[in-house]
């Protein structure tokens, strides 16, 4: 039987108009003003810079934090509120993505935590997150988490981010996290 061979890409010339852009010759300029366009429209453009105070220690994680507020927690489930504010906003004022990752790792560890031994390390080896609507700014988003399958080796957590005012389901994520064996010496 023959091993298939791999078609050969065409070879493409690139050009550099200045140090900070490359253009590949076979993609339009108007395409790549679009683009540029784009992305200035949402704020990103080579002269952005982090300001001195952003640019700390864990300052995202306190960013995340601050935006979240619990509301019970029991064994193996836990329910916080979140609100929508324009700093975890994105440019379609909605609830960024990125936001929504960082708060499902962050409440997932901790649903995680209330039934995994303190004394025991867990890692959080795969998550999934659904993005089905967005959270409008200034929403209020019940985040509901709750404990799946707990084992020795393995513990399983399901979240739902649901708008209150509608009950609308904007977003769930699934993860899975690891317990790491407690040393025996």
């Amino acid at each position: 039987m023959e091993k298939p061979t791999a078609t050969p890409r065409p070879k493409t010339e690139a050009t550099s108009s200045n140090s900070s852009k490359t253009i590949v010759n076979d993609v339009s300029a108007e395409y790549v003003s679009a683009i540029s366009a784009f992305f200035q429209k949402v704020g990103v453009s080579h002269s952005n810079s982090i300001p001195d105070f952003c640019n700390t220690k864990y300052f995202y994680s306190h960013l995340m934090r601050d935006a979240i507020k619990p509301d019970q927690v029991l064994r193996g489930r836990i329910t916080c509120h979140l609100t929508v504010t324009p700093i975890v906003a994105n440019f379609y004022a909605s609830l960024h993505g990125g936001a929504i990752a960082a708060i499902a790792e962050m409440v997932s560890i901790a649903c995680a935590r209330t039934v995994v031994a303190e004394d025991k390390d867990i890692f959080l080896g795969d998550m999934s997150i659904s993005y089905l609507s967005g959270a409008p700014i200034h929403a209020e988003v019940m985040v509901d988490c709750s404990v799946v399958r707990s084992g020795r080796n393995l513990t399983v957590v399901a979240m739902e981010f649901k708008v209150k005012k509608t009950g609308q389901l904007a977003y769930t994520a699934h993860a899975t996290f690891y317990n790491k064996p407690i040393a025996k010496l």
